[in-house]
């Protein structure tokens, strides 16, 4: 159920398929989402992508992830207005959020059922439905661990 990792050598070839010109910048950004995995916040990629020296702007990262997740090369995870991750893992799944450290994992979507979805409106077709179970330490065991 991960997402698929990729080399450095692939990624051109990735981009290429989905009609995305493979710019130093873009393929920087897209080794941070294939060859690592998990699910990043577009800070983490601007970071990760500059390291020690700054040679992508900030801009470029949130450009290139919104241009990835148009094209379905990633998945777009909004787990409030103010939180977005990006997950190279496009596959049916879900999530759990963490709301007291902040990190996304994966729940595999066979361990979810889902019933009782309202009728669509006319004209329209299902794209999916996406299950984010927020989460958070249990304070007994925060204080208990002190």
């Amino acid at each position: 159920m991960s997402a698929k990792m990729y080399t450095t050598e692939e990624i051109p070839a990735l981009l290429h398929e989905r009609g995305i010109n493979a710019t130093f910048q873009r393929l920087e950004i897209a080794r941070v989402m294939f060859t690592r995995g998990g699910h990043f916040s577009a800070e983490e990629v601007f970071t990760l992508v500059n390291g020690e020296q700054p040679h992508v702007s900030k801009a470029t990262v949130y450009n290139t992830l919104g241009l990835f997740a148009e094209t379905g090369l990633i998945h777009q995870v909004i787990v409030d207005p103010t939180k977005v991750f990006y997950d190279a893992n496009t596959q049916p799944h879900h999530h759990f959020y963490n709301v007291s450290t902040g990190t996304l994992s994966d729940i595999n979507a066979h361990n979810v059922s889902i019933t009782g979805l309202p009728p669509l409106p006319e004209g329209v077709q299902m794209e999916g439905v996406d299950v984010i179970v927020r989460i958070r330490h249990n304070k007994k065991a925060e204080s208990s661990a002190a």
